[in-house]
C-alpha cells in the first residue's frame, strides 16, 4: 500500500498560495479605501509621500503682470515594517478528513494578514484633530452628517468613507429605521445586507477590528487622502520543510507602512456601543 507523505503537499502548495493571496487582497477592507503607494521600487525602509500645499488663483489685469506664489511642499515619512503569520502543517493533516485543507489553510493565511494590515489603519482614527461624539452618546444620522461636514469644509470634494465598530453602526441603523427621512431606501438595503449604504456621498461600512474600550468605540469618517498606506511588499508566502517534525511550515508576510497624510480629511467618530 502507498503511504501519502509530504509529497502530498507539494501539489497542494500552489493552491495554498493562490487562496491565501486571494484572501488577503480581497479581506482587507482599508487597503481599498485609503490612499495607497506601490514603493517596490523605491529603497530603503523609510519613504516620504509628497504632501503639497494649496494655490490660490487671482484675477487677472489686462496689461499687468502676473504675480508668482510659492508652491508649498511638506513630505511625510511613512517607515516601512513587515507583519507575518505561520502555520504548521504536519503531514498526517494533508491526508484528508473533515474540511478542505487547501482552502482552510489559505484562508486562514490570507485573513491573518489582511485583518492586521486593517488594525494599522484604524489605529489612525484617533489620530484626526477633527471629532465628533462622546464616550455616551449614540450615533445616529444627524452626528454622522456632521462628521462628513468636517470633512468636506476642509475641500474634501470626493466620495468619502465611513468605519464604524458593527455596535456603533447598530445605533445608526436603529435611527435610519424609526426617526430618519433615509428610512425607506438607506435602512432597508442595511436590514437586507448588512451594509449600512451610502449617506451624503460617504460609503458606510462597519469592521469588527475597531476596539471597544469601556463601551465606548472610536471609528472614522475620511477622504482617501487623509491615510497613506505604502505597499513594499504584498503578500507572499513561502514553505520551509522540516523532517524530524513531519511537517511543513508555511510563512506568509507583508511588508507595508502605514502614516496620517492629510488631519483635515478625516474626522473620528466616538461613541457608545451598549
Amino acid at each position: 500500500m502507498a503511504n501519502t507523505t509530504s509529497t502530498s503537499l507539494a501539489g497542494l502548495f500552489s493552491d495554498i498560495v493562490a487562496q491565501a493571496r486571494f484572501t488577503a487582497e480581497q479581506g482587507s477592507l482599508l487597503q481599498g479605501i485609503v490612499k495607497t503607494y506601490d514603493i517596490s521600487d523605491t529603497s530603503g525602509k523609510v519613504v516620504q509621500v509628497p504632501k503639497y500645499g494649496k494655490v490660490a488663483a487671482a484675477a487677472l489685469t489686462e496689461g499687468t503682470d502676473q504675480t508668482a506664489v510659492a508652491a508649498t511642499m511638506t513630505p511625510v515619512d511613512v517607515e516601512v515594517g513587515g507583519v507575518g503569520a505561520v502555520v504548521n502543517v504536519t503531514d498526517i493533516a494533508t491526508f484528508g478528513g473533515q474540511g478542505d485543507v487547501i482552502t482552510e489553510l489559505g484562508t486562514v493565511l490570507g485573513n491573518a494578514i489582511a485583518v492586521k494590515m486593517d488594525k494599522d489603519v484604524i489605529a489612525k482614527f484617533d489620530g484626526f484633530t477633527n471629532t465628533v461624539g462622546s464616550a455616551t452618546t449614540a450615533l445616529d444620522v444627524s452626528l454622522l452628517l456632521q462628521a462628513i461636514a468636517n470633512v468636506r469644509n476642509n475641500a474634501y470634494t470626493g466620495r468619502l468613507a465611513c468605519v464604524l465598530n458593527p455596535l456603533q453602526a447598530r445605533h445608526l441603523k436603529a435611527d435610519l429605521l424609526t426617526g430618519s427621512p433615509f428610512a425607506n431606501d438607506v435602512a432597508n438595503e442595511a436590514m437586507k445586507t448588512g451594509f449600512v449604504g451610502h449617506i451624503a456621498g460617504c460609503d458606510v461600512y462597519e469592521h469588527n477590528e475597531i476596539a471597544i474600550a469601556s463601551n465606548a468605540a472610536k471609528g472614522a469618517v475620511f477622504a482617501p487622502e487623509a491615510i497613506a498606506l505604502a505597499m513594499k511588499r504584498d503578500f507572499t508566502l513561502e514553505q520551509e520543510r522540516n523532517a524530524s517534525l513531519r511537517s511543513t511550515e508555511l510563512v506568509a508576510t507583508a511588508f507595508y507602512g502605514v502614516a496620517e497624510l492629510e488631519d483635515g480629511a478625516g474626522c473620528e467618530i466616538f461613541t457608545k456601543t451598549n
